[in-house]
């Protein structure tokens, strides 16, 4: 069966699959740009330009330069908006390829030798509810990119609410149990996809916030 997958995606799965099933694969419904997201694709841009071509800081975004200079004082190879892939035996393979299974870009990679730094950008207003899975997932895949690291220093690092969630990630040289409850999650995305069954799951952002407004827990329709 193919299809690819990203983190976000699985999130939204996780959510709610009958959610994931409208905007993902019948794609009847388009979520209209939200302010949050726009704004954070205008600062990850601009941390990208700067950390990898030295290009100056638009001045509304100014706030986020001590945090980057602190990045770029690192030594080692540096990777801005790194996209990877990988098949679904594990093995790495290109952004685009015809037998990618799953998607990840990674904010900033700094490899030296062994040793591997790996940031991941947030623009909300507070660290409270940090969300480190997604820095587990794409030390997954660094793994498989860069062979040669053993040992990564992560981070959420929160620009706005000047915070840095530190994780810390080890090379299970092959044994893969880091991968288990990943590969259980997209498991079950299969079932979905083979049975064609997509149960609506209520969640807290049923009434507020989804725009599948015919679902009987939406409401908006009502």
């Amino acid at each position: 069966m193919k299809y690819t997958w990203s983190y976000s995606g699985i999130n939204l799965f996780k959510q709610c699959p009958q959610k994931y099933y409208r905007l993902k694969v019948v794609k009847d419904i388009v979520e209209p740009p939200q302010e949050h997201l726009l704004y954070g694709t205008a600062v990850h841009k601009a941390a990208e330009e700067y950390v990898r071509d030295g290009t100056p800081i638009p001045e509304k975004y100014a706030f986020i330069k001590p945090h980057l200079d602190a990045l770029v004082k690192i030594e080692g190879d540096k990777y801005c908006e790194y996209e990877m892939g990988l098949t679904k035996d594990l093995q790495p393979c290109g952004f685009k390829d015809k037998d990618v299974w799953w998607r990840g870009i990674a904010d900033l990679i700094i490899i030296k030798g062994e040793k591997c730094y790996l940031v991941d950008y947030k623009t909300s207003k507070s660290s409270k509810y940090a969300d480190t899975e997604q820095l587990e997932l794409l030390s997954l895949a660094v793994f498989k990119h860069f062979p040669q690291v053993k040992k990564i220093k992560a981070g959420l690092l929160f620009v706005v609410a000047n915070d840095f969630v530190r994780q810390e990630y080890a090379n299970d040289e092959g044994k893969g149990k880091s991968w288990v409850k990943w590969l259980d999650l997209t498991h079950m995305l299969e079932t979905c996809m083979k049975s064609n069954v997509w149960n609506p799951k209520p969640n807290f952002t049923c009434r507020k916030f989804c725009p599948v407004i015919d679902c009987i827990h939406n409401g908006k329709a009502n």
